[in-house]
């Protein structure tokens, strides 16, 4: 079957009045969905405070987790990058600690699979190649 790729930005902002912000996606839906987490900043009106933003996500025991990813404060690290750090939804953004505001910025890569099939005599060209998104390895 064919494989249909979509890129979505995504953004977010964390307060002291919204803590919090989840991505699911649909149970019943099929496609593999791949969220990225780009950077993450304080933006206009933070104090001089740390601001923890936390990933809260599911181990393989299905066991709640919750990981600091990012603690900023204005006079010295306003702004982390975070390359593209993948996630699998549903997972939750937090603030753990300060009260921001902290915007956090990524993608969301969907892949269906399509109705349609090739056939043993279909080729790809070099441009549908080209196209086509290498694999990356695994950071250790």
């Amino acid at each position: 079957p064919a494989t249909v790729l979509f890129h979505l930005l995504l953004g977010c902002e964390l307060t002291a009045r919204t803590k919090s912000y989840t991505f699911e996606v649909d149970a019943e839906d099929d496609s593999n969905h791949i969220l990225a987490l780009s950077m993450v900043c304080l933006t206009d009106g933070a104090k001089d405070e740390c601001n923890v933003v936390e990933v809260v996500g599911r181990n393989r025991e299905n066991q709640e987790i919750a990981v600091p990813v990012a603690n900023l404060k204005l006079s010295c690290q306003p702004l982390l990058s975070l390359d593209n750090f993948k996630l699998q939804p549903p997972v939750t953004f937090r603030l753990a600690a300060g009260s921001g505001p902290v915007h956090l910025a990524g993608w969301h890569r969907i892949m269906h699979r399509g109705d349609a099939s090739f056939g043993e005599d279909d080729d790809l060209s070099e441009e549908d190649e080209e196209e086509l998104p290498p694999v990356m390895p695994a950071k250790k």
